[in-house]
């Protein structure tokens, strides 16, 4: 059963922060920027306007857009709701319509070196786990908690549930007002509209499944 937890824990890795920013490559590989500003084009809305629903700034939407910035996935899911599009949107791949698809672990698309918007390292990553599947009602991805980085308080919320699978390490699972200690093989479902922040405890990295829902 997950421990749940009463005092904070400084050492803390926040998973997933709106604010964050950071420049990556696989952002460039599934091209999210150009889908992003072909959707936003398509349904004649202006920089400000998404900026607007989703509380971000105009220019970090389109730093974005421009893949100079490597949103994370609490970002994506922000933006993907303004967008009236799901999250897996951003991580598909050719036209090919599949009804299934196996992906090697060679295969994965990561997207890593994230950065706080005050310039330190987050050491959080996340690899997408299948792209081919079109109009698929779920994205699955694997987050890693490195050992460096800083622990930025903010909770987040997207739409949508999600569902989280620890896999190896120790996590702490913050929800609203409750704090709950999570080891490997622990599990959590949950209303991604709740504030929650996922974030590393102890010296040691943590790998998490992550299935995001909408």
């Amino acid at each position: 059963m997950p421990k749940k937890l009463e005092p904070s824990h400084p050492g803390a890795l926040t998973l997933a922060d709106p604010s964050d920013e950071g420049v990556e490559a696989a952002v460039e590989e599934f091209n999210i920027g150009a889908k992003i500003r072909a959707l936003r084009l398509a349904r004649a809305l202006t920089l400000q306007d998404v900026a607007r629903e989703t509380g971000f700034s105009p220019a970090l939407i389109s730093q974005i857009e421009h893949n100079n910035v490597s949103p994370p996935i609490a970002t994506l899911a922000k933006i993907a709701r303004a967008l009236r599009v799901k999250v897996a949107t951003f991580f598909q791949e050719g036209d090919v319509r599949r009804r299934f698809e196996v992906v090697r672990p060679d295969q994965r698309r990561k997207v890593d070196r994230m950065m706080s918007r005050l310039g330190s390292r987050q050491g959080y990553a996340y690899d997408a786990l299948a792209f081919s599947v079109r109009n698929r009602k779920m994205a699955p991805f694997l987050l890693t908690i490195g050992k460096d980085g800083e622990a930025p308080e903010a909770l987040y919320t997207h739409e949508g549930e999600e569902f989280l699978l620890v896999l190896s390490g120790r996590a702490e699972l913050r929800i609203e007002e409750d704090r709950f200690e999570l080891d490997a093989g622990d599990s959590v479902y949950l209303d991604a509209g709740l504030r929650h922040r996922l974030a590393r405890l102890g010296e040691g990295e943590v790998k998490v499944l992550a299935v995001l829902c909408r």
